[in-house]
């Protein structure tokens, strides 16, 4: 004879677990607030200063480095983030796999994105940041700039080529299959005739 124990454990497991009471919820809503605030303030303070060290030491005073670098910078990390969110916004996606592609998007527009905090931050370690952009790596913000704006175009581009070439081989399959029942209609009418 089994026991209760045997038996609750052959009970089916498909059954929907309990949702969690508002108020877990709500305390689970408050503290990622707090933690995103927390990282926020933390990350307003540390990242300009960091990232500008890191862009100097990369240019080290050198104006056609200064270019070069920021127009790299500036194209690849607008233009993968914008294919990205385009793939993203397709139709078909589930809400979770769109979320999944929007945060890689926003890992790959990092670059961009501690350069733009330089240049609109209004603490002093964007002050502090811009200092040392401005000695250590001349020219890198505009040349950012006028990447990112190429690098978005190219990506719109690249979009644009990608639903035209697909819209054009639905039109073909179209075509070709309105071909094909017409030879095919054409062919019946001259069996017909025939017979």
């Amino acid at each position: 004879m089994s026991d209760p124990e045997s038996r609750a454990d052959d009970r089916p497991r498909d059954a929907a677990p309990a949702t969690r009471p508002l108020g877990h919820r709500l305390l689970l809503l408050g503290g990622v607030i707090v933690a995103v605030v927390v990282a926020y303030f933390i990350a307003s303070a540390t990242i300009p200063r960091w990232w500008a060290q890191r862009i100097g030491d990369q240019v080290d005073g050198s104006g056609t480095a200064g270019v070069g670098l920021g127009l790299f910078y500036g194209f690849v990390f607008t233009f993968l983030p914008f294919l990205v969110v385009s793939f993203a916004l397709r139709r078909r996606r589930t809400w979770r796999a769109r979320a999944w592609f929007l945060g890689a998007a926003a890992l790959l527009a990092l670059p961009n994105l501690f350069t733009l905090g330089i240049v609109l931050g209004t603490g002093s370690a964007a002050h502090a940041g811009e200092r040392i952009l401005d000695v250590d790596a001349p020219y890198f913000r505009g040349a950012t700039l006028v990447g990112a704006i190429v690098g978005a175009l190219a990506a719109v581009g690249v979009r644009y080529l990608i639903d035209s070439r697909r819209r054009h081989k639905r039109q073909e399959g179209e075509l070709r299959d309105e071909l094909r029942s017409r030879e095919e209609a054409e062919r019946a009418r001259a069996d017909e005739a025939a017979q």
